[in-house]
């Protein structure tokens, strides 16, 4: 039952240094889109800001039954539930040159609460790109002449 987004572009974009799991403060309608897969988080990114994280750019879709007037906006900002260590460990590191907060997933954990995961990220060059795709076409040949071995 638990509905996952995955933002599949975070890793051939990036190299992923670090992974961290975080909460998400909601309301009630957000959790009920999320839970019918209706968000993209494509663009989507996390930003230190007073001592707080914030998750930017993640599109909620409105959800369908709720009343026009309690309705959330689908771009609003939403605060990231992290401890003060981790959030000034991770604004620490985006200070340094060329590293960012990429959103990797939302995830229902077992509890039923929205979870994100967040990676610590530098972007890839092309020919970081180019390297990766050969390393990973190369990885699936052995693959596949090992099974066809047997």
């Amino acid at each position: 039952m638990s509905s996952v987004i995955l933002n599949r572009r975070a890793r051939r974009d990036y190299e992923i240094t670090d992974i961290v799991e975080a909460g998400v403060e909601l309301t009630g309608s957000e959790v009920k889109s999320l839970r019918l897969g209706k968000a993209n988080i494509g663009d989507s990114y996390a930003d230190p800001r007073d001592g707080e994280m914030w998750l930017i750019n993640c599109h909620i879709s409105e959800y369908s039954s709720t009343q026009k007037d309690i309705q959330h906006s689908p771009l609003r900002s939403r605060k990231l539930l992290l401890h003060k260590k981790q959030i000034n460990k991770l604004s620490g590191s985006v200070n340094k040159q060329g590293y960012t907060l990429v959103v990797m997933k939302i995830f229902f954990n077992k509890k039923g609460y929205v979870k994100v995961e967040i990676g610590l990220a530098k972007g890839k060059k092309l020919h970081d790109k180019r390297a990766s795709e050969k390393r990973k076409d190369w990885e699936r040949q052995k693959q596949r002449l090992l099974r066809n071995k047997k």
